[in-house]
């Protein structure tokens, strides 16, 4: 018999039984992440967020599981819903508290029901039934992959969404010259100009590892972080104390690029990697110069991944800016189980609506490949 039990916080689960479910190294899932962000003050009901992780056990030990989440508003999901909470709120109705399958602030695809193909659909109904005793409006699962989102898609009620984010492949390119000569003669002009823009400013870059990363620095990291956020009207969810904490944990996960003008650091992007993939996650700087963006966040990304033979990168949410310099349309997945029946069907019908404009969408953004052929298979 599976008991399905639900913890108010991650802590409440040995990390070595959790991890022992990951089905691949994705730093996203790893206890080290998730639990990080509760206990140095990320997570916290006044900004929307209460864990309610739910495990599967068989007797006493855990056989699956999934990390879980009460949402009393839509911030910091990535997969916009906030005209679903309208509707709702026109008919004077609470959307909100939700069930969310996800991991906080991080757009990234990855495992979301953990502990193998068996016990997937026993996590899925596990989930809907604890929506529906809660009497919440609905459960989301976001930026699902593989064998998830084929569970979700596989049980009928829950509605699908997509969407596109832009990712770099690595094919073997030889390196960062080799890669140019992929692109187009505009698209390679243009990188080039822009990389020497910065090399004319006096700007170095390096990589450090989470474990070299001082105490001084990682507090740069993240005044940088915060005042990207800051100055976009946006709050600064994660701590000064998460970042550091990621360098402990995760010391050979955990990247940050420094650009340094003489011995003054000017700007950072902070990225984390799989043995596979590169994954970039914020960036700041301390004043704007020509190509120091797309040197710090993107080109570096790729050089690291080169040298390192990571296959792809995978630099965040939205931008189309990213296309011009070889990060492609990669879709992402999410599901979602609407309780109320009539609500669900009328979800149902915008999301098909949406689904015929993202499919153009993306012929049109491929229309315009930096590619000088078709991206190589």
């Amino acid at each position: 018999m599976l008991a399905a039990r639900f913890h108010s916080r991650l802590g409440e689960i040995e990390a070595a039984r959790w991890n022992a479910l990951l089905a691949d190294d994705n730093p996203f899932l790893h206890h080290a992440f998730l639990s990080g962000l509760e206990t140095h003050g990320c997570l916290d009901a006044a900004h929307g967020w209460a864990p309610h992780h739910l495990g599967l056990y068989q007797d006493a030990a855990l056989v699956a599981a999934a990390p879980l989440y009460l949402k009393t508003n839509s911030h910091g999901e990535y997969v916009f819903d906030w005209s679903w909470a309208h509707a709702y709120a026109r008919y004077g109705l609470d959307y909100y508290p939700k069930l969310l399958c996800a991991v906080p602030y991080s757009p990234v695809a990855g495992p979301r029901l953990l502990g193998g193909n068996a016990l997937r659909a026993n996590l899925i109904d596990a989930i809907r039934a604890e929506c529906e005793r809660l009497g919440l409006s609905s459960a989301h699962a976001n930026f699902c992959t593989g064998a998830d989102a084929t569970a979700f898609a596989d049980r009928g009620e829950w509605l699908a969404r997509f969407d596109w984010q832009f990712h770099w492949r690595n094919h073997g390119w030889r390196d960062f010259a080799d890669f140019l000569d992929a692109l187009k003669p505009k698209k390679r002009k243009n990188i080039r100009q822009e990389r020497a823009q910065v090399q004319r400013a006096g700007v170095h870059c390096e990589i450090r590892q989470g474990g070299e990363i001082d105490a001084e620095t990682w507090r740069r990291i993240h005044d940088f972080y915060a005042a990207t956020f800051d100055g976009k009207g946006n709050y600064p969810a994660l701590t000064r104390e998460f970042f550091s904490h990621l360098g402990r944990a995760m010391p050979e996960r955990t990247l940050a690029v420094l650009a340094s003008r003489g011995s003054e650091l000017i700007a950072m992007a902070l990225l984390l990697r799989s043995r596979d993939t590169l994954y970039g996650r914020y960036w700041g700087c301390r004043e704007q110069l020509p190509g120091l963006h797309f040197e710090v966040c993107y080109y570096q990304g790729i050089d690291y991944c080169l040298r390192h033979g990571l296959r792809r990168f995978e630099p965040g949410a939205q931008g189309e800016h990213k296309l011009a310099r070889g990060f492609l349309p990669a879709m992402t997945r999410s599901y979602h189980y609407i309780a109320d029946a009539r609500f669900r069907a009328a979800i149902g019908d915008a999301l098909a609506r949406e689904a015929t404009a993202l499919r153009a969408y993306r012929e049109e953004l491929l229309a315009h490949s930096p590619y000088a052929e078709a991206e190589p298979a």
